[in-house]
């Protein structure tokens, strides 16, 4: 047995061929791990959704994988792929840094940064998940599967 949840992050993005100037930026994913028990000894989990990174991607599928190990390691780790609007590849990835001196902070805030398929980095993001408005809807995502 598996479980899955819906988390949506929000927040900015800043190019770097244009620093300074911010643009809006969200991803709404499904963390589905079909193992438990597997997700236990690795903490990884498959995430599929959404994301909304102008003037990258105005909206398109991603996928990849997150890993939830704020016990252990103390991070919850995002690895995120999509086709931008020119046809290229790019990877969201970002890393909470739990603290449990600050866990409001630490488990709702993630920056994180855009590369292309060369590697190359392309933007820099500040996201975070909105508890008041999300909070109840995020508890209520999650459960059980097989």
């Amino acid at each position: 047995m598996g479980f899955e949840f819906t988390e949506t992050m929000a927040g900015t993005l800043e190019m770097e061929a244009e620093l300074g100037k911010r643009h809006p930026f969200r991803f709404e994913i499904t963390a589905f791990a079909p193992s438990t028990r597997q997700h236990f000894i690795d903490g990884k989990a498959e995430v599929a959704g959404v994301i909304y990174a102008p003037p990258i991607v105005e909206g398109a599928p991603v996928s990849g994988v997150i890993t939830i190990r704020p016990i252990g390691q103390r991070i919850i780790r995002y690895e995120l792929a999509f086709v931008g609007d020119d046809g290229r590849g790019y990877e969201v990835t970002g890393q909470k840094a739990i603290r449990w001196t600050a866990p409001l902070r630490t488990f709702t805030s993630l920056p994180a940064e855009i590369r292309d398929d060369s590697g190359r980095l392309i933007a820099k993001c500040l996201t975070a998940f909105d508890l008041k408005n999300h909070g109840w809807s995020f508890l209520r995502s999650f459960r059980p599967v097989r």
